[in-house]
């Protein structure tokens, strides 16, 4: 979608979102998004080897059924599934039934095992991954007036905003109770629709695990002003929702984690950098001396220290959250 053939349309930020990311030509169909932007996958592979030590153990949990799920929601160009399948064992793999779930078209020479889909099975027995998933699900933004909470509306073409009118009874009950606005000009980001669609995810999961990881906030420290943002070329840009660039907010992922929880057990809240570390993951450096006994060695151990460092630096990719929940029903 070229930004200079893009119509001035007043919409709320759902509805922009919506159309600037998944519409005819939105950014999410035309753009690869490595090339926009780094995540825990494209950084290394020892995400995806992270990955498939969780999906062992989900394996291992489930009695090593004969068919074993292995979901990936928001698959981008499909890195973390690939990468899982190649390092699985064999009799892992046989079993695997690889599911990546996105909107835009299948990537040139994915593995043929692998189902491409724009909606993950009905029946899941393994393990879903949403990476950086929800923080593109749609959303609208609510800015607190003297008249109470009204609905941010924004033009398309531009980026200009105005407010409209007051948000839907069921948004109203959501900000009260997950995001409440205590002054004029606070803002609000409605998490409502990332709420069910992880509870959908959970729904649909018979027996197994899910984890969605993403950049979080929570209750007793939302951002006064929200955090709509704008990624393009690597760089962050003003949100403008004309398809020109990724446009992401971050999730309440403490609001996701009780939608979850209707749909299924209690949730459990962690950071990227615990979760990793207690998988193993914990980028120790090499001893020094073995650079002189073994000086290749030394050099491969030493780059995989520096691929986990960076997945489980806290103030980079250590910083995300994990939300994990099993099912077994």
């Amino acid at each position: 979608m070229a930004r200079d053939s893009v119509r001035s349309v007043w919409l709320t930020w759902r509805a922009a979102m919506e159309r600037a990311l998944y519409g005819p030509g939105g950014f999410y169909l035309r753009e690869r998004p490595s090339g926009h932007f780094r995540t825990s996958v494209n950084a290394s592979p020892v995400f995806a080897e992270a990955m498939l030590a969780v999906l062992t153990d989900v394996d291992a949990r489930l009695g090593h059924p004969p068919r074993l799920d292995l979901v990936d929601m928001g698959a981008g160009e499909g890195a973390l599934v690939s990468t899982v399948l190649a390092l699985a064992p064999p009799d892992l793999a046989r079993r695997l039934r690889v599911t990546a779930v996105d909107l835009a078209p299948r990537p040139a020479g994915l593995a043929e095992e692998i189902v491409w889909t724009s909606g993950p099975p009905d029946s899941i027995t393994g393990l879903v991954v949403a990476n950086e998933w929800l923080d593109n699900v749609p959303l609208d933004v609510v800015e607190r007036t003297e008249r109470g909470p009204r609905l941010v509306e924004v033009d398309s073409a531009t980026g200009r905003e105005r407010l409209g009118p007051p948000p839907h009874d069921a948004d109203l009950e959501w900000l009260e109770r997950w995001w409440p606005l205590t002054r004029v000009g606070q803002r609000a980001e409605v998490g409502r629709t990332r709420d069910e669609a992880w509870a959908s995810v959970i729904r649909r999961i018979a027996r197994g695990r899910a984890i969605a990881v993403d950049y979080a906030h929570f209750l007793a420290e939302r951002p006064p002003c929200g955090t709509l943002t704008g990624y393009r070329d690597g760089v962050v840009v003003p949100p403008v929702p004309d398809g020109s660039c990724d446009i992401t907010a971050h999730v309440a992922l403490d609001a996701c984690a009780e939608a979850g929880r209707t749909a299924g057990p209690p949730a459990v809240l962690t950071t990227q950098r615990a979760a990793l570390s207690a998988l193993g993951f914990d980028g120790r450096r090499p001893a020094l001396e073995t650079a002189r006994s073994d000086p290749r060695g030394y050099l491969r151990a030493l780059t995989r220290a520096s691929q986990e460092a960076e997945l489980i630096n806290p103030d980079g990719l250590g910083g995300f959250i994990w939300l994990c929940q099993d099912i077994d029903r």
